[in-house]
């Protein structure tokens, strides 16, 4: 997985912070009171906390104290109540604001070396005319190359303030000349769309990460883009989105809902009742759709699915998603750090909560997914309809009739068992130390310039046998043990991932994605649905 410089951490697995922290409404400044206590000298939790900086025996970190405290205090009301450190809240908010201060690139640690994996169009790195493959070797005039690099180093050399100088030397792919350009930091866009492209003829994909204050924006450009080239019916992939703003969410949705349609509402004891209808501005409010969910869709990725489905307006094809309707409300202290707490529960519009239960503990919700694995629901749609919740008489229906279910998630309509095979230890251990990236910077770097466009190396290039054997002669220099048996059961999914990464590198995720989607079942469903 690459590094961003900067602020973002691009990877291709879920971060199940993300579906943690869940939903919110807004960010405000937060007073003592606002939590229910008040930090005066009689409250129990302040003076203890200042008995323990005056009087414990050794010297401890009160700070780090305190904000455990809180956190357990917020987690014993529900899982997706917690307190945030400064970075960690920092590092949330940039990821939902649609961009970054920063150079504008991703990057890939190979050999004590800096090497850029990803350019950001329109920022720094991509206007001073820096390329995929270019080593840093030095930042300012002091040697970076070689110095035993870490990404806190990295961060701690790159990063800066808005309008700060940095000036990198570099090598260019397959040179030995030196480069020297200077890159004034400044804001750099980041989209919330992972890819967007022509899954058939007439169909397009749109798959979406998040849901972030550009999401509406950026899909109404993408749409827009893939109506000029035929598409009249949509498959929107939601896999592994783990939410993001509510507003976000309900934007999205207007975009396929026609004027007054109820798309969701939230209501809490401290909250009246709010309701969120369609306006008459979608710019797909006809053509067929199909919603892809699986169990790592949470929260804004629920409501959108949810809607979608009591309105009988998509067809809902995956596996059952994650089950969190909850909404929280960020409070931001003067140190940066910051409270999520729940404030409200948003419904459905047939008014059903999909929020799964947390009665058994934080530990035990957040293995629910391990659990539904081992009862075998992520391969069989009648295990699924075996759990207790669904056993239940349901009093929801869709607008047609249809009965739907409350209380764990979105079931879909379409039911897509887990393909699990290929996935292997192997496959993760190449994932987790970067070998894929590695193995295409180092020997296909140079075959990719062969191709005019991700279009014709997606349907021109395919990995050979032979170059299999040659990958895993490269990998075995890092990983001494590799069972034959998990080879032979991952030799297909391993050659679709040096695709995929050989893609991404030359022309970035949305070519990814479309290489790592050409043998997806479960989209095939999306697409057969939609037809």
């Amino acid at each position: 997985m690459k590094r961003a410089a900067g602020i973002i951490f691009r990877t291709m697995v879920l971060v199940l912070l993300g579906i943690a922290i869940g939903l919110f409404i807004s960010n405000h400044s937060l007073m003592n009171q606002s939590l229910g206590f008040s930090m005066q000298d009689g409250d129990k939790i302040s003076k203890v906390l200042n008995l323990v900086k005056d009087s414990y025996v050794d010297s401890v970190n009160v700070d780090s104290i305190e904000g455990a405290t809180v956190n357990n205090l917020l987690q014993n009301l529900d899982p997706h109540s917690l307190y945030l450190p400064e970075q960690r809240a920092t590092s949330l908010n940039e990821g939902l604001a649609g961009g970054f201060t920063g150079i504008g690139l991703e990057y890939q640690l190979l050999r004590d070396t800096l090497v850029i994996t990803q350019i950001y169009t329109g920022g720094p790195a991509a206007n001073a005319g820096l390329v995929t493959g270019d080593r840093i070797l030095e930042v300012n005039n002091k040697k970076f190359s070689g110095t035993h690099l870490t990404t806190k180093l990295v961060n701690k050399a790159l990063r800066g303030d808005d309008k700060s100088a940095i000036l990198v030397t570099v090598v260019p792919p397959n040179s030995l000349i030196k480069k020297q350009y200077t890159l004034k930091r400044g804001h750099v866009n980041t989209s919330s769309l992972d890819a967007a492209y022509m899954a058939a003829p007439g169909v397009g994909y749109i798959k979406i990460s998040k849901f972030a204050l550009t999401t509406d924006a950026d899909f109404r450009d993408a749409i827009g883009k893939l109506k000029a080239k035929g598409l009249q019916k949509l498959v929107l992939d939601l896999r592994q989105n783990g939410g993001g703003y509510l507003n976000a969410a309900t934007a999205l949705a207007d975009e396929f809902l026609t004027k007054g349609k109820l798309i969701v509402y939230t209501q809490g004891i401290h909250e009246d009742r709010r309701d969120y209808f369609a306006t008459d501005s979608g710019t797909f409010q006809q053509g067929k759709l199909a919603v892809i969910i699986d169990e790592y869709s949470a929260s804004a990725s629920e409501i959108l699915a949810g809607a979608l489905q009591d309105l009988d307006r998509a067809t809902i094809v995956g596996r059952r998603s994650f089950g969190k309707g909850l909404v929280q409300q960020q409070f931001s202290f003067d140190d940066g750090s910051a409270v999520n707490l729940t404030i409200a529960r948003y419904y459905t519009p047939s008014g059903r909560s999909i929020q799964k239960s947390y009665k058994a503990g934080v530990d035990s919700y957040h293995n629910e997914i391990a659990e539904r694995m081992r009862k075998g629901e992520l391969f069989s749609a009648q295990s699924n309809l075996d759990d207790s919740i669904f056993k239940r008489p349901s009093p929801y229906h869709t607008a047609n009739g249809r009965k739907v279910f409350s209380g764990g998630g979105i079931m879909p309509d379409v039911f897509v068992p887990a393909d699990t095979t290929g996935n292997t230890y192997l496959v993760q251990t190449l994932g987790d130390q970067q070998l894929f990236s590695a193995y295409v910077i180092d020997k296909l770097q140079p075959k990719l310039s062969q191709f005019a466009s991700a279009e014709d190396f997606i349907k021109q290039y395919n990995m050979s046998d032979a170059e299999l054997n040659n990958f895993i002669l490269y990998v075995s220099k890092t990983i001494k043990e590799i069972d034959s048996r998990e080879l032979a059961q991952s030799k297909s999914t391993i050659k679709t991932l040096v695709k995929a990464n050989a893609a991404r590198f030359k022309w970035g995720d949305n070519a990814y994605f479309e290489a790592i989607n050409s043998d997806d079942v479960t989209l095939v469903k999306a697409v057969e649905a939609v037809k």
